[in-house]
């Protein structure tokens, strides 16, 4: 479970799928705290996808560090949700994730064995 928390800091941009995706996720660019006080993410393209990085994790026992990256491909789904994959270099895993745009926040779902064991967070944007 600790391993999710990785995932479900990072699951936040899709990469180039379509401009309506595109406006969508150009807010989401930045620095993002996850609700438990725990992580500082910075979201930024990388390459053709977007990645989210580990600025700053206050519980270092469930492996997280910072630096750690996760690399996101995602598409969207409806106006205000986009759903993919998040590659986890670190683990070398890879997860389902949604993605929920809400208004100044996201609610980020990550699940691996098939849906079976999902976790989601919820991320407000750095002042």
């Amino acid at each position: 479970m600790k391993n999710l928390l990785f995932l479900t800091v990072a699951a936040l941009l899709p990469a180039a799928v379509s401009s309506v995706a595109a406006q969508q996720t150009a807010d989401l660019s930045g620095v993002w705290l996850r609700d438990d006080g725990n992580a500082r993410v910075r979201i930024a393209s990388c390459g053709n996808d977007i990645c989210a990085t580990n600025l700053w994790i206050g519980d270092t026992s469930g492996g997280e560090e910072a630096g750690d990256v996760l690399v996101m491909t995602l598409e969207p789904h409806s106006k205000t949700q986009l759903r993919g994959t998040a590659y986890d270099p670190k683990r070398d895993r890879t997860y389902s994730i949604t993605v929920q745009l809400r208004e100044n926040r996201l609610v980020t779902r990550g699940c691996v064995l098939g849906g079976v064991l999902c976790r989601s967070v919820s991320w407000t944007p750095a002042r």
